[in-house]
């Protein structure tokens, strides 16, 4: 499909890049990826990215805890309390710069946030419950009820495989909302997985290092190619702008309520499939040709 083809297809442009949303009802649990699949064929063509976020990806795997389930120990009520909710709310937030829409959300961290720090300990251990908020990556906006979702497995397979049901010369990105950072020339990210070049599972010790480093912005967790971290980081990012502009993007849990009109803990499936979802994204640089042609009917 050329460039002069997208008159009639929803589309953004964002700098030298043309942005194609595919829009999906709620990919459920267990269920194959082909809502996504089947228009990237149909819309892509060669040199192409898909950028897919990460939380369709692990829902369609099955990658879903049950945090009702969990019952919190002593840790994961200091974790919590103490450490999240005040310790970070009031103090090192404020002192270190972090987003005011986190420090707001941390002061007001409802009680199931215990029981998901509990999760966060039994699966992946302190070093990752430190961190005060999105800890390892898990989603607690985009699944039913009580349940959370866990980052995608093995995402770079997942990736490739998809390239391979699309049959097209395309690279195809899982990415995550959460934060690559860069100091010193060096990538590294809190989250337990990234693409090559990018240092991860470094859980707090990530975060903390970020907030005195430079934010990259979305991290790429798997490609079906080998790319370089810094365009890696500029197509996520390019994904992650078109996510930012949508009213049902549901960044974090209290983004939820405004959304679906629900309380986390009563969300369900019916309800995720009420709205328009937008779990990829396809990138396309623009031809040189049309914006040359443009610069000079400007001039």
């Amino acid at each position: 499909m050329t460039d002069e083809k997208l008159d009639n297809i929803k589309h953004v442009i964002n700098g030298d890049y043309i942005v194609i949303p595919i829009e999906t009802g709620y990919i459920k649990p267990n269920e194959n990826l082909n809502s996504i699949i089947t228009p990237a064929k149909e819309l892509m063509k060669d040199n192409d990215y898909l950028v897919i976020a990460e939380t369709p990806i692990s829902v369609s795997q099955g990658r879903l805890i049950d945090e009702s389930e969990y019952t919190p120990s002593l840790k994961a009520k200091f974790l919590t309390t103490v450490w999240s909710k005040y310790l970070w709310g009031y103090i090192l937030g404020p002192l270190l710069g972090i987003k005011k829409r986190t420090i707001k959300n941390l002061r007001k961290l409802p009680e199931q946030t215990k029981a998901h720090k509990e999760v966060v300990l039994q699966l992946y251990g302190l070093k990752h419950a430190l961190k005060p908020a999105s800890e390892a990556g898990i989603d607690l906006s985009n699944a039913p009820g009580s349940y959370v979702s866990l980052l995608p497995e093995n995402p770079e397979k997942v990736a490739r495989e998809i390239k391979d049901e699309i049959n097209k010369d395309v690279c195809v990105m899982i990415i995550d909302t959460d934060a690559t950072y860069m100091k010193n020339g060096k990538y590294f990210t809190g989250l337990p997985i990234a693409i090559d070049g990018i240092d991860c599972d470094n859980g707090f010790y990530g975060y903390f290092k970020g907030q005195l480093s430079e934010n990259m912005g979305s991290t790429p967790l798997g490609c079906s190619e080998n790319m370089d971290v810094e365009t890696a980081l500029k197509i996520a990012n390019i994904a992650e702008d078109y996510q930012k502009s949508l009213s049902t993007e549901m960044k974090t849990i209290h983004s939820v309520k405004n959304v679906l009109g629900s309380e986390i803990d009563s969300v369900t499936v019916e309800d995720l499939d009420s709205i328009t979802h937008t779990p990829a994204v396809i990138i396309r640089k623009k031809s040189w040709k049309k914006s040359f042609i443009f610069m000079i009917l400007l001039k």
